[in-house]
């Protein structure tokens, strides 16, 4: 029953959902449309905050760039390869795939968001190996995984409140920092991780699409030979001159790329040492570049991973602009603050985590970005908050502060499930070489996102924090 009405949504998307920019395009004319007739933004102050908006995810587009290059280009190196290759003398089936994608993938984003691509390329290796492996699915089963980033060491919106002069304190809504112990180390958090690690997998196993015949990586990959594919090695040895050349042996040097990626150790062990846990992106990156010198070993051989790595960001590039776009809307025309006033004046002391984790999902269709979202809607829902509670203890309000924020935090990346933004980060690893869109994909994702949603809603208004 479960199964075929995973397979029914499925349809139902393929048949209606356009493509990721579509998808972007029809995005951005609805939030211009209730910005213009729901607050009565003037219709040029719409167009100059979109214009405005379209340049902030610059950096963000970049980072998700070499994000998605630099941890494949890790996958493509030998020692890589050799693990997964024993990984599948203990993964064998289908299922045992599916299992240990989302299971992994959930560990992996908990650690910081960025790491789902690790589970991206671990799954497309798994799926040139295992036979008979639904591969949209597979696809879908690591999106969904990527939901347990909000739960772990790198969710932005407990580690804002926990950072010292943040913009909540400036601006008089808190009187001071609210430390992790109320969020990420709550109760509340501890049975969210829980959900994640015993159900989720099991969930996407009772999901599975009876049918793979049609849908196999290597059917999908049609005429092009993954095995046929000259190596890396290969290719740098073909690309020498026929004779000895200085320029040849700087290009294959191991021990020029080797002085640079053990001054970038040095570095990497110096941050964590002064900065304790910091999981940024630039330091995620820089090491995933790391790791892409040593495990290459020398210039050429990490250069061919990365062109290779690169052939398919092209989504990353050119969409992520147009969503940076509806959020400089949401934020300068008001429209987010005006939404984060509407819970405020229906909010009550029982209701207000249930109104906060659905403005949390909704805004997050507009703001694919949980600090974006939260400077936008956040003060107006902590000033809820705070009148809300107005007469109770310090700790008391604090509680409450930290309860909606974090349902704020898992609205937002729950209903990532229902919107491409950042399937756009798995497609240039996991799509790489095959004609595959989110519409193949994202139907798979219905009947999760509605169990975790009542789920989720029924842990974040009982389970204390």
């Amino acid at each position: 029953m479960i199964t075929k009405l995973g397979e029914k949504f499925t349809d139902i998307f393929r048949r209606n959902m356009p493509d990721a920019f579509v998808f972007a395009l029809v995005l951005t004319l609805v939030t211009a449309v209730t910005a213009f007739l729901w607050i009565g933004a003037p219709a040029m102050k719409i167009i100059t905050s979109w214009y405005d908006g379209f340049w902030t995810l610059l950096e963000f587009g970049m980072q998700m760039v070499l994000l998605v290059v630099t941890g494949y280009s890790i996958a493509l190196s030998p020692s890589i390869e050799r693990g997964i290759d024993r990984l599948t003398k203990y993964i064998r089936t289908p299922r045992q795939v599916y299992y240990f994608v989302v299971l992994i993938g959930f560990l992996l984003s908990m650690v910081s968001w960025g790491w789902v691509v690790i589970a991206a390329v671990f799954a497309r290796e798994l799926a040139l190996r295992v036979k008979g492996i639904n591969y949209p699915y597979l696809i879908a089963c690591v999106y969904f995984s990527s939901i347990s980033w909000v739960t772990g060491l790198s969710s932005s919106i407990p580690l804002l409140l926990n950072t010292e002069k943040n913009y909540m304190i400036q601006n008089g809504i808190l009187p001071g920092t609210i430390a992790t112990s109320f969020t990420l180390g709550s109760l509340l958090n501890g049975c969210m991780i829980a959900l994640m690690l015993i159900v989720g997998p099991v969930l996407m196993l009772l999901l599975v699409p009876k049918e793979a015949k049609g849908k196999e990586l290597r059917t999908l990959l049609g005429a092009r030979d993954v095995g046929a594919q000259e190596t890396i090695e290969e290719e740098a040895n073909s690309l020498k001159l026929p004779f000895k050349a200085v320029s040849d042996r700087l290009n294959n040097s191991m021990v020029l790329q080797y002085i640079i990626a053990f001054m970038g150790v040095v570095y990497i062990i110096y941050h964590f040492s002064q900065k304790g846990l910091d999981l940024n992106l630039n330091i995620m990156i820089f090491v995933f570049v790391m790791m892409g010198l040593l495990l290459h070993k020398t210039p050429m051989r990490y250069g061919i991973s990365m062109t290779r790595a690169s052939n398919n960001i092209s989504a990353i590039i050119f969409q992520y602009p147009f969503y940076a776009g509806i959020m400089g809307i949401m934020t300068f025309t008001g429209l987010g603050a005006e939404l984060g006033k509407v819970m405020a004046s229906v909010a009550t002391e029982d209701s207000y985590p249930f109104f906060a984790y659905l403005l949390g999902g909704l805004v997050n269709f507009a703001i694919p970005s949980g600090g974006g979202e939260y400077a936008v809607i956040g003060p107006s829902i902590i000033e809820a908050v705070n009148n809300i509670g107005a007469g109770l203890p310090a700790e008391e309000l604090k509680v409450m502060a930290s309860r909606a924020s974090l349902a704020i935090a898992y609205g937002e990346g729950l209903t990532n499930m229902l919107q491409p933004f950042f399937l756009l980060l798995l497609m240039p690893v996991m799509a790489a070489g095959i004609k595959i869109q989110a519409r193949d994909i994202m139907g798979y994702l219905v009947v999760p996102f509605l169990l975790f949603f009542i789920a989720q809603i029924l842990m974040v208004l009982w389970i204390p924090l």
